[in-house]
């Protein structure tokens, strides 16, 4: 909320375009017409701190996960492996590209558009597929078509 109410207070002029596909802050602050050097400091710092928090707390999640299983099953520890690790491959295609946004918003990455959509369509898009996947019925009917295909070959 701080970063959006010194945007709003810039002064802007003239050509009020953003190339990308969305509008988003670190864009939107490079319009105005006056020095903003600071405000991108902030917002880098800002940004980076929230992100590293969230993946901290993330890690630690995860970390009490993998300690407090094994206290109860073995089977339990395999199973929380194979989630936590699709979990930690979500976590990672997420905050990459968005670490590349906001770390170094202001320098202009050809690439921006992509990895705005690859944090915006693309990752929020392998949670259904993860857990379509890993859906006992999605695995039944899996392994009848599979074994339709290999009896019909």
């Amino acid at each position: 909320m701080s970063q959006i109410v010194l945007t709003v207070n810039l002064p802007f002029c003239g050509h009020n375009v953003i190339n990308n596909i969305f509008c988003d802050l670190p864009l939107v602050i490079k319009l105005a017409c006056i020095e903003t050097y600071t405000l991108e400091l902030f917002v880098i710092a800002y940004s980076g701190l929230l992100s590293f928090t969230c993946f901290i707390l993330l890690l630690v999640s995860y970390i009490v996960m993998l300690v407090s299983v094994p206290k109860k099953s073995s089977v339990g520890l395999s199973k929380a492996l194979f989630t936590l690790s699709a979990h930690i491959i979500v976590v990672t295609l997420f905050f990459g590209p968005c670490i590349f946004i906001y770390a170094w918003p202001f320098s202009s990455l050809a690439s921006n558009k992509t990895l705005a959509v690859f944090y915006t369509v693309i990752t929020p898009l392998l949670n259904p597929i993860i857990y379509t996947l890993r859906n006992k019925k999605m695995q039944e009917a899996m392994r009848k078509l599979r074994f339709q295909y290999v009896s019909s070959a």
